[in-house]
């Protein structure tokens, strides 16, 4: 009786399936023509070594590349370049400059973003995760509500792995903390997050309510004064203030139906 191994061992003649159980993708699914240009630019068998390896190098980052976008749960974004900076009544714009550099990733240094709603905090933190995937970094955005009841229904065990993973993770975004009310346990469950990752690993934090409200976020919490201890010892704290940019275009939108009648 034969063995798997046997059964899915390919054909000696099927050169394409031998390099496919070998572990190259780049170059079996097109394998004819890649012999066909070898054949007509008379290629040395030095440099038909040297352009498979280039191509498995290429496919090999595309797909590294793809898999870390879609690990990193950086969704559909407006891009910077779509930023409108004058309309904030107040933005540092040189923290942010400097956190598109990505400087504060070897740093280890986190990024606040302070806000009210619709003032763009979520669209500037998606823009710096996904510049940092680009950038070869493993990167990890969350909501924090999500994150939080994912933290929340594990088991021990379930618990210690996810923690384990939001700990090492290059680059962790937490999102919107502050939306909602939580109990002392997610204050608690927060803070473990941040105490594994301090002097570690960055972090970006994006809230609508100002520290000192904090404790109407977690009521009842103890962790507090350590949790923003921890978070903004090596930090860059930006606060973003004005009008909501979403009753901009809205009401933008509304002017130009207007016309339209």
């Amino acid at each position: 009786m034969s063995s798997p191994a046997m059964k899915t061992k390919p054909a000696a003649n099927d050169l394409a399936a031998q390099l496919k159980h070998v572990g190259l993708c780049a170059v079996p699914d097109s394998l004819d023509d890649f012999l066909t240009r070898a054949a007509k630019s008379h290629w040395s068998p030095r440099q038909i070594l040297e352009a498979l390896a280039q191509a498995e190098a290429q496919e090999r980052s595309r797909r590294s590349l793809e898999r870390r976008l879609r690990i990193s749960g950086v969704k559909s974004f407006k891009p910077m370049a779509d930023f409108d900076w004058a309309w904030p009544t107040q933005i540092d714009r040189d923290i942010l400059d400097r956190a598109f550099t990505l400087d504060f990733l070897s740093e280890a240094r986190n990024l606040v973003l302070v806000g009210r709603n619709g003032l763009g905090k979520t669209m500037i933190a998606q823009n710096l995760c996904h510049a940092a995937v680009l950038a070869g970094h493993s990167v990890l955005f969350r909501n924090a509500a999500a994150l939080l009841e994912e933290l929340h229904r594990q088991s021990p065990e379930g618990r210690r792995r996810k923690l384990r993973a939001y700990a090492n993770v290059g680059l962790l975004c937490i999102d919107e903390v502050g939306y909602l009310s939580f109990d002392d346990k997610a204050a608690d469950l927060l803070y473990e997050v941040i105490n594994r990752r301090y002097e570690r690993k960055p972090l970006i934090l994006t809230t609508n309510r100002p520290f000192k409200e904090w404790n109407e976020v977690f009521p009842n919490a103890t962790c507090i004064v350590t949790l923003l201890d921890r978070l903004l010892h090596h930090a860059d704290v930006t606060v973003v203030e004005g009008n909501s940019y979403r009753v901009r275009e809205s009401e933008q939108e509304s002017a130009a139906r207007r016309k339209k009648k």
